[in-house]
């Protein structure tokens, strides 16, 4: 049984209710968005791995402007092996009858990925009230920088010793984020295949193992999910899916198309989008291409090879071309305005709980 405060995350990042809105990568986070969540007592975030050191800056500002409460800005840990700048021959022809179909030239060979180095520079030097890392351990200049300027840190981890490793690398918080999400999967310690555990399989055995606040992610739309997050041990929630389908988010109109439709109730792990592995709706290009799904590049290539096709088949409303990131239970999500939608959420945890949250 928890017998831990439930209101210690609340406390500890000075919130009103329990909910962190998950942060979305590749354009699909907005100022609106987060600014909206944290206005509403919840925390917002900005997915921002893709931004360079003077774009980050300069979000960090936006997001002060828009809202005078608590914010997390995300990045991703670089991983093993994700060093590559260069496409083959052979990975822009694979693509080539998709970039045909769209009148589109094929995608150049050559990248330029943000340094992280330099990303969490700008950040610690621009302090949001939170930086949120996926995919890796912190490192220690990072922990110490954030300490110095009285920035939360909160890691994600998919396993117990994912978990246990952030608390030992000096977070102050770690989310426990199950195979049930939506989104890139963060694994670092094994193999994907090797960590992808349930959330509510997940949540008590993290809550069990480290001392820090457990977020619990992954599969939570509604305030059943938030509920049932509580009793298993976490201190909040964090919810993708379900505000990524309100209106102030950044998804396309095709995405946000996708999330509220029975389609959505069929999702699946891929590598074809970005060269890392994520869960979305399965359309036309993930069953055409599953034979390449561990032939393509790693991502930082595949994600760039990938982005002029995937922006264009969003302007053109085209859902069968562009990645469709879902958690498994888009199928509660609602849309609406983000506000609304929280209180929503809120309204039906606290009547299962008999508490107001």
């Amino acid at each position: 049984m928890n017998t831990r405060a439930v209101g210690r995350f609340c406390e500890l990042v000075g919130l009103e209710h329990p909910v962190v809105q998950g942060p979305f990568g590749g354009g699909m986070s907005s100022v609106a968005l987060a600014a909206a969540v944290s206005e509403a007592g919840g925390l917002g975030s900005f997915g921002a791995h893709h931004l360079q050191p003077d774009a980050l800056t300069q979000l960090v500002k936006d997001l002060r402007a828009a809202t005078a409460r608590p914010f997390a800005v995300n990045l991703w840990v670089p991983q093993p092996g994700e060093g590559g700048t260069l496409a083959t021959a052979a990975d822009v022809e694979r693509l080539h009858p998709y970039y045909a179909e769209l009148g589109l030239p094929d995608p150049s060979t050559e990248l330029r990925r943000p340094d992280f180095d330099e990303q969490v520079d700008a950040l610690l030097e621009s302090a949001p009230p939170a930086i949120s890392l996926a995919m890796g351990l912190p490192p220690e200049r990072v922990v110490a920088g954030a300490r110095r300027r009285g920035i939360l840190l909160i890691g994600t981890a998919t396993t117990v010793a994912e978990a246990e490793a952030l608390e030992q690398a000096g977070v102050d918080v770690v989310v426990a984020s199950g195979s049930d999400a939506g989104g890139h999967r963060g694994a670092f310690l094994s193999p994907v295949r090797e960590s992808l555990v349930g959330t509510f399989s997940l949540v008590p055995q993290v809550a069990d193992a480290v001392r820090v606040p457990v977020v619990a992610a992954g599969g939570i739309t509604d305030g059943r999910g938030l509920a049932a997050a509580l009793v298993l041990g976490a201190d909040a929630v964090q919810i993708g899916t379900g505000f990524l389908a309100c209106a102030e988010s950044a998804a396309s109109e095709p995405h946000r198309r996708a999330l509220l439709s029975p389609g959505a109730r069929t999702t699946v792990l891929t590598r074809l989008f970005s060269g890392r592995t994520a869960r979305g709706i399965a359309n036309r290009f993930v069953r055409e291409m599953a034979a390449y799904e561990e032939v393509v590049p790693a991502y930082p290539v595949q994600n760039a090879l990938m982005l002029p096709l995937r922006a264009e088949a969003a302007a053109r409303g085209r859902s069968d071309l562009v990645n469709l990131w879902s958690g498994q239970a888009a199928g509660l999500a609602v849309g609406g305005a983000a506000a609304d939608y929280l209180s929503g959420v809120l309204a039906d945890a606290g009547r299962l709980l008999g508490r107001p949250l």
